[in-house]
């Protein structure tokens, strides 16, 4: 595989104002709504939102799982499933698909009997960190190591597209890191990865784009440090003894204002304008301004009307 940067090239995954309902005893319900989305050969893409999002629903149509009432569906220029047929996608799920009285090796050779021209076995054991553990009895591996397992053998087929969902699921931060590790290799030679993962920090670390869903549409889409960028204000916190949080309120820009003791901390869109009254105006210390972090650009994108709901980014695909 040879990454490409031409943009002109066919996408990996391309999603044309897609819509999926379902039906419900109040109605019918868009779990997808018009729905459009391009990814690029080679691109790295977390794909994040709250329960209830759609995502799951968006990732069984590129799997060929199941299909849009309306719009259309493509990977590398074919249907869903056409893709699947011919190998160019796998997919690694956080549970299910593994029978636990088989070894590793066993299991790993067996589905590669299944694949004609797959990669050799001992080459993707060895990309996933399990080749110690080949006459481990799957049932007897750690959730970390089934994982693995999982990861190899979506490598098999030597696809153009892996969509995970919670890679890194049971691993241990060494594990995680030679598995991103890995992920950033396959990029670079133009594998397209698609994932979701409760570990914002890893979305934050190696993903290229970040997609946020929330209704079955997307609300945000950019690199990492543009969708933290969304989240408006800053935060400052400081020791102030006496702290009159009617005093700080009136400071223009303030958001938000939080005392416990002496610990004081301002959300404020002009972070500088409250630094500069605490240590000027006011006996502060230990003032520091941090910015968002994805987890706030997360619940500030994704949440009903300001209230924070739970990151299902913690279910994944859900």
């Amino acid at each position: 595989m040879t990454k490409t940067q031409d943009p002109d090239s066919t996408p990996a995954v391309l999603l044309d104002d897609v819509v999926k309902t379902f039906r419900a005893p109040g109605g019918d319900v868009a779990a997808v709504d018009h729905l459009s989305l391009v990814v690029r050969p080679g691109e790295v893409v977390a794909f994040l939102g709250p329960n209830g999002a759609g995502k799951t629903t968006t990732v069984d149509m590129m799997l060929g799982l199941s299909d849009p009432d309306a719009g259309t569906v493509r990977v590398h220029g074919a249907t869903p499933r056409a893709a699947v047929a011919r190998g160019a996608v796998s997919a690694v799920m956080q549970t299910g698909g593994l029978l636990k009285d088989f070894t590793v090796g066993e299991t790993v050779e067996l589905v590669a009997s299944l694949h004609p021209g797959s990669r050799p076995v001992g080459e993707v054991v060895e990309r996933a960190g399990i080749a110690d553990v080949t006459g481990r009895l799957v049932g007897r591996c750690s959730g970390g190591q089934q994982q693995r397992l999982r990861f190899a053998l979506a490598l098999l087929p030597d696809p153009d597209l892996l969509v995970l969902d919670e890679p890194t699921a049971g691993m241990d931060v060494e594990g995680r890191r030679d598995f991103w590790d890995a992920i950033r290799a396959d990029a670079v030679r133009g594998r397209t990865t698609i994932f979701a993962t409760h570990y914002l920090e890893e979305a934050d670390a190696y993903a290229d784009r970040i997609v946020l869903v929330r209704r079955g549409r997307i609300v945000a889409d950019g690199t990492p440090s543009e969708i933290k960028a969304l989240a408006s204000g800053r935060l400052v916190r400081a020791t102030l003894p006496a702290v009159d949080p009617a005093v700080l309120a009136q400071i223009p820009g303030v958001e938000s204002i939080d005392v416990r003791g002496d610990a004081v901390s301002v959300r404020a869109a002009d972070s500088d304008a409250v630094a500069r009254y605490l240590l000027t105006s006011t006996a502060a210390r230990d003032v520091e301004i941090t910015s968002h972090n994805l987890e706030d650009a997360f619940l500030a994108l994704t949440s009903d009307q300001g209230q924070t709901s739970t990151p299902a980014t913690e279910g994944a695909f859900a």
